[in-house]
């Protein structure tokens, strides 16, 4: 027995916090039997039928400013993104229509851009030659609307998942990008099997209790239910009951719907990018953590927001530093072509 196996016993059940049993890596339940490849597949075929809409994350609410405009690139279209002088956003074409300046470098001016090659104002309706997208900002991320790369019937609004009350959550917002594409992003997240095997440092005591099948009938949402542990510190961790969902085709949501936290998300979006010099495919993934709590000590949390902030955004990093290997190893295996392995078209 643990010399700590008495504290276990007598730590109050009703505290956030509970202490994580020991446990050895090798002799956790092998989870490869339930993680069927065919359910993967199928489950992720069904997302990428649902609608998007033509919209796309594409950065931070945070990241677009009034006092300078910020450059993105989406599905290989270059965009320019800023506030106007009312904080409204902003999307247009990021190369000027004069000569094709880069308009990331532009200056700001009364909520105009003024091109820094010749003068060129562009306003923040537009101008002839020089249309905006459709854009949107939920206060959280920012959307735009590219209809001829989504090639669906538009939508006026993107699928915005339901999160916490916006006057009481705590924010970070995590961007990587990985040589894959958005749907091998999501096939990551819809294989929860995953967590505690490869994440051993963030999760413990995983097991999926509720997945999706095969051949679902009748019209309810494909989810997953996971009960695990989120390591905090050592062998301090915080037990929950969480949801997997995804509500577009380059969406997925973790919902906390039991526990510490409960109303708790974090979104993961995969957005194209376009080609990268070696002509494969790059995907950033934009992880929204939204975290909420009705105890008293959240509101003293979200008072030192910019302190927790990076801490929040380097958990979010730390994970999809390895699973960036895994979408990049699922893209890599697909797409493959020698004598042992037959090519599969990108899903």
């Amino acid at each position: 027995m643990s010399i700590l196996e008495p504290l276990y016993r007598r730590w109050p059940h009703s505290w956030p916090l509970q202490p994580v049993a020991p446990s050895t890596w090798t002799k956790q339940e092998p989870t490869y039997r339930a993680a069927d490849p065919r359910l993967i597949r199928t489950i992720l075929d069904r997302t990428q039928q649902q609608p998007s809409g033509n919209w796309y994350v594409f950065a931070a609410s945070s990241d677009i400013r009034t006092d300078r405009p910020t450059a993105a690139t989406v599905a290989g279209v270059e965009l320019v993104a800023w506030r106007d002088s009312g904080r409204q956003l902003r999307v247009g074409p990021g190369a000027c229509p004069h000569l094709g300046a880069p308009l990331a470098s532009a200056v700001l001016d009364c909520g105009a851009l003024v091109c820094r090659w010749h003068g060129l104002r562009l306003g923040p309706d537009g101008e002839r030659g020089w249309p905006l997208y459709p854009s949107h900002d939920d206060g959280v991320l920012t959307w735009v609307r590219l209809d001829r790369i989504g090639g669906e019937s538009p939508l006026d609004t993107p699928v915005v998942p339901a999160r916490p009350p916006a006057d009481a959550h705590l924010t970070a917002v995590a961007t990587l990008t990985g040589v894959c594409e958005p749907a091998d992003i999501v096939a990551n997240r819809l294989d929860p099997w995953h967590g505690a095997w490869f994440h051993p440092y963030s999760f413990a005591h995983l097991e999926v209790v509720e997945a999706p099948t095969r051949d679902r009938t009748g019209d309810e949402d494909d989810r997953f239910v996971v009960a695990v542990t989120f390591r905090v510190a050592g062998r301090i961790g915080v037990p929950v009951l969480a949801e997997f969902t995804s509500p577009e085709p380059r969406t997925v949501v973790m919902r906390i719907i039991d526990g510490e936290g409960t109303g708790s998300v974090i979104e993961t979006h995969a957005t194209p990018l376009g080609p990268g010099p070696d002509g494969r495919p790059r995907t950033a993934v934009i992880e929204a953590v939204i975290a909420y709590s009705p105890r008293d000590g959240f509101t003293t949390a979200r008072r030192v927001e910019r302190a927790l902030t990076p801490m929040l955004r380097g958990a979010a990093r730390r994970l999809w530093r390895d699973d960036l290997a895994y979408a990049e190893r699922r893209y890599l295996q697909r797409t493959r072509t020698d004598h042992t392995t037959r090519p599969r078209p990108a899903t």
